[in-house]
């Protein structure tokens, strides 16, 4: 039997598609023939992706939406459907982490701004769940379809400092396990959501808390990263997108409410 990982013509929406980790994953699929939606709410970042996909053979659109907003979403399906008349996987990649909802010396839990609080939980976990909606919706109407959500490391075990981000993946990885029995039961059989949970990748969301401002040189927490993870290095962007390639494929059409780590080791080391 010859393992099916052909994507040639499918459609994929990625939130947040002018970020770091979510252009490289809009860049992968392209490569393997998949048209690609880049959504931002950073309507430069999108344009510059989806130009960069064009200029290298591949089809893609940007489209400017903000994952907080229903009515922004639902007029990027609109945009999505009319280009190229379906969805066949999302991968809800729009999320992130700020300083001001994380503690440091300077600032300790009992200080943390509710706002800023809301704003990362609302971001990771709410902003998947309005996607998955707005779009989970065109799936069920072709009755098949993929889900790829973002989870984290913090997930699985609470990192120090990260509250709000923590306690949102952990959201995400739920809602993951939860959509994909919802959809299976009320849906098609032929709905399937996933999650990757990333390791530790040097990006701009977390380089502060990896690398000193002041000094250039990587804090103690990038040290005690790095010797947490058997591997002994932070992943690179592209080192995602293989899991990505086969989640979205009939390779993996059994594989459903899983969360895959890439995280070369973190998760199964114990420290000793």
């Amino acid at each position: 039997m010859k393992v099916n990982f052909d994507l040639k013509g499918k459609v994929a929406v990625i939130t947040g598609g002018g970020g770091i980790l979510c252009s490289e994953m809009a860049r992968g699929l392209a490569s393997w023939g998949v048209q690609v939606a880049v959504l931002d709410i950073k309507e430069g970042l999108a344009s510059k992706v989806a130009e960069e996909i064009k200029q290298s053979g591949g089809k893609a659109i940007s489209v400017k939406a903000d994952v907080l907003d229903k009515n922004s979403l639902v007029e990027a399906r609109s945009k999505v459907l009319e280009e190229y008349g379906k969805v066949d996987i999302l991968i809800n990649g729009a999320g992130g982490n700020r300083k001001e909802a994380t503690t440091s010396e300077e600032q300790s839990f009992f200080d943390l701004p509710e706002d800023a609080i809301q704003w990362v939980f609302n971001l990771n976990f709410l902003g998947s769940v309005l996607a998955s909606q707005v779009f989970g919706e065109a799936m069920v109407e072709n009755q098949s379809g993929s889900i790829i959500n973002i989870s984290s490391m913090a997930a699985l075990r609470p990192l120090t400092k990260t509250i709000a981000y923590s306690a949102a993946k952990a959201a995400v990885t739920n809602f993951t396990q939860w959509l994909a029995v919802h959809l299976n039961h009320s849906y098609s059989k032929n709905l399937r959501v996933n999650a990757i949970a990333p390791g530790f990748l040097l990006t701009e969301q977390n380089r502060y808390l990896l690398i000193d401002e002041k000094t250039g040189k990587e804090t103690e927490r990038g040290r005690k990263i790095k010797e947490h993870t058997p591997m002994g290095r932070y992943g690179e962007p592209e080192e995602l997108i293989g899991a990505i390639i086969w989640l979205c494929s009939e390779a993996a059409s059994f594989v459903n409410g899983v969360i895959i780590p890439i995280d070369g080791g973190f998760s199964a080391y114990s420290g000793v």
